[in-house]
């Protein structure tokens, strides 16, 4: 006669093998890809828990895609350390769990100023099953009218505070850098010169540009 199975115990937190890091459940974690060449996946933890003879520890997670595994792909707006909460829930053994990460709200994600290997940020929830976002609009800026990519240099108009890519504006990212004021074409002068001198006439304003942040 078979034994019954006794049943599963759910833990409060588990040590990932081969460190001291603990997880619990809300923790996001990264976690081995079958194909070694790949990046790891990023998951979070919805329960862990352990068969009743103190055996394998099993982690229920909620799946967050890259842009390239949605059904749209990689689009220009979507930053380098950008991933989608899913819908996609699955159990997997704890063991391919290879490290800890910090996915942030998008804003919190826009004031970090160094930007760690572990460290993501999440904008959107994707459906799987459809390729639907929510939200589906978000604000754009700049003339080409594009979301905000948190990776890419902006910089700000004094006048409409809306933000431009550098070579939307027709200008280098050096240039960029090096201005004191700056206001777009709608709401600069007529008058050139006044432009030029409008750019100096304030020391109290000065030009917001918004640059790629330094990773560790």
């Amino acid at each position: 006669m078979a034994k019954p199975r006794l049943p599963k115990k759910v833990l409060d937190s588990y040590t990932i093998r081969g460190t001291n890091k603990i997880i619990r459940a809300g923790d996001c974690v990264l976690m081995k890809p079958s194909d070694s060449s790949k990046l790891p996946y990023v998951a979070k933890v919805e329960k862990i828990e352990a068969n009743g003879r103190g055996g394998n520890v099993q982690v229920h997670v909620r799946w967050y895609y890259r842009p390239e595994e949605s059904m749209g792909g990689r689009r220009q707006f979507h930053g380098v350390k950008e991933v989608f909460l899913s819908d996609h829930y699955d159990v997997q053994s704890a063991d391919t769990i290879e490290g800890k990460c910090t996915v942030h709200t998008f804003k919190s994600y826009t004031k970090l100023e160094a930007v760690g290997n572990e460290d993501y940020f999440c904008r959107f929830e994707y459906k799987s099953s459809t390729g639907g976002f929510n939200p589906d609009r978000v604000a754009v800026y700049c003339k080409c009218e594009m979301p905000y990519n948190p990776d890419d240099l902006m910089v700000q108009c004094e006048g409409c505070h809306d933000w431009f890519h550098p070579h939307c504006i027709n200008m280098t990212a050096e240039e960029a850098k090096r201005l004191e004021h700056f206001f777009c074409q709608t709401c600069s002068p007529h008058d050139e010169k006044k432009t030029q001198n409008s750019h100096k006439s304030s020391r109290h304003s000065e030009i917001k540009v918004d640059t790629k942040r330094r990773r560790r």
